[in-house]
């Protein structure tokens, strides 16, 4: 299937680094395929020169999940069946009570959960936190699992302990001070899979002076901003009632909307809200499940996708998902409008390869991922193998089989810039029986 070089630091050879498989590209699956890799980039797709010599593994780009919040995989269940306030609430509070211990294990425990669910891209959105030490606990647990990541540091400038209008202040520091940790933690990362990015809790956190100085500060620096919008309807309510816009308008009269900016949820836009979003390039990140558990509503994906919007694909935190499984995402991002909308002719699985592999790379500075896996782009790959679970056969469609049936237990091998993270469906990096004990032993 591959040559066992490939399994260290990113190949510098032009040895196929994956032999004799299915791989989907061009919109198309090319069967009897090697994929050569040369420093940690797709080289060349050509006809394999050992036929038979693969054990029936299909590639497709990595998942990118673009959004979730890595401290949470310690909040599974939390607050179960409260409405989203009451459950920011809640999650506030646990929040508060992090030490970088519990956030380095929640990351690293998210992050494995992400890769071996065929993530090799992650969107950290954190929210404020004022220490120091957590923000390196979670760098460090991302340099350990090796996944590409974008860590969205938090930020918000305006106090309201009941979340309506402005953020927890016990978890706020002054603008200029996050801003001076931004930049440090740019210098920390600099060269590795990590960049760093701004994340805002939603438009109820931050003054209008605040929106400016973030918008100078990600442009002049070229970062991605991630900020929750129209989860449910209280960005609406609120924004109305204290500055007498509704929210995008809110935003854009701020100049708060550009193309690099990741807005999440969007549950409640609606046409006028999409025409702007797309208008000012806007990408968005589509949260199915966590909109689901919270009861938040079903974001109107196929009216963003006529309208022209960006949509890419996100898990959520654990509290609200409560998995980082990107498998399950995809199908019941695809059958939750097929049920709304009542028809089954949507979301088909290329549109979902494509929304979860790269639909909002354009805001976070990837490059595109269009129609599978592409020579020049990042070998940031992922293969499955069917046969790993008897109840994904017989494969009538590979495409089809991987976004009805595909679950985690599919995934045998992912790789990032070359490099082998997952192997045989197990991380290559962290001894996972070690880990899991550590998990076990930690306390609610």
């Amino acid at each position: 299937m591959r040559d066992a070089h490939s399994s260290g630091a990113a190949a510098t050879t032009a040895a196929p680094a994956f032999r004799d498989v299915t791989v989907y590209t061009a919109g198309a699956w090319r069967s009897h395929c090697d994929i050569h890799i040369v420093d940690g980039v797709v080289s060349s797709i050509e006809p394999t020169t050992r036929p038979g010599a693969g054990t029936g593994g299909y590639v497709i780009p990595g998942f990118v999940n673009t959004h979730t919040h890595l401290q949470q995989t310690l909040m599974r269940g939390v607050a179960e069946c409260t409405p989203l306030l009451e459950w920011l609430l809640a999650v506030g509070e646990e929040s508060l009570a992090i030490t970088p211990e519990r956030a380095y294990l929640a990351a690293v425990s998210a992050c494995l959960e992400l890769l071996r669910s065929g993530t090799t891209t992650v969107v950290e959105h954190m929210w404020p936190h004022t220490s120091a030490d957590v923000h390196d606990a979670v760098v460090r647990a991302l340099r350990d699992t090796g996944i590409r990541a974008i860590l969205g540091r938090g930020i918000a400038d305006r106090p309201d302990p009941t979340r309506k209008w402005g953020f927890e202040p016990r978890l706020m520091q002054p603008l200029g001070e996050v801003l001076e940790h931004v930049d440090h933690l740019r210098s920390e990362v600099a060269g590795s899979r990590i960049s760093m990015a701004l994340a805002v809790p939603n438009p109820r956190s931050v003054t209008d002076t605040g929106m400016r100085a973030i918008r100078e500060f990600a442009e002049d620096r070229d970062l991605t901003v991630s900020i929750h919008l129209l989860e449910t309807q209280t960005d609406e309510q609120m924004c109305v009632q204290h500055t007498g816009f509704g929210a995008v308008d809110h935003l854009d009269r701020n100049g708060f909307l550009w193309d690099r900016v990741l807005a999440v949820h969007c549950v409640e836009l609606d046409d006028a809200g999409r025409r702007t979003l797309a208008a000012r390039g806007v990408a968005v990140s589509h949260n199915p499940l966590s909109n689901m558990r919270l009861g938040s509503g079903v974001a109107p994906v196929p009216a963003m996708l006529e309208r022209g919007l960006a949509v890419g694909l996100g898990v959520d935190g654990a509290a609200s998902n409560d998995t980082q499984d990107m498998m399950t995402t995809l199908r019941i991002a695809a059958y939750l409008q097929r049920a709304v909308h009542r028809r089954a002719d949507l979301l088909g699985y290329a549109e979902m390869l494509d929304i979860a592999c790269g639909g909002a790379n354009s805001a976070l500075g990837l490059p595109p991922v269009v129609g599978g896996v592409t020579v020049g782009g990042p070998a940031d790959l992922t293969l499955v193998r069917f046969d790993r679970d008897y109840a994904t056969l017989p494969v009538r469609d590979p495409g089809a089989s991987l976004l009805t049936t595909g679950s985690r237990s599919i995934v045998d091998t992912v790789m990032v810039g070359g490099e082998i993270l997952v192997e045989d469906g197990r991380s290559t990096r962290v001894d996972e029986a070690e880990f899991t004990k550590q998990l076990a032993a930690l306390t609610v």
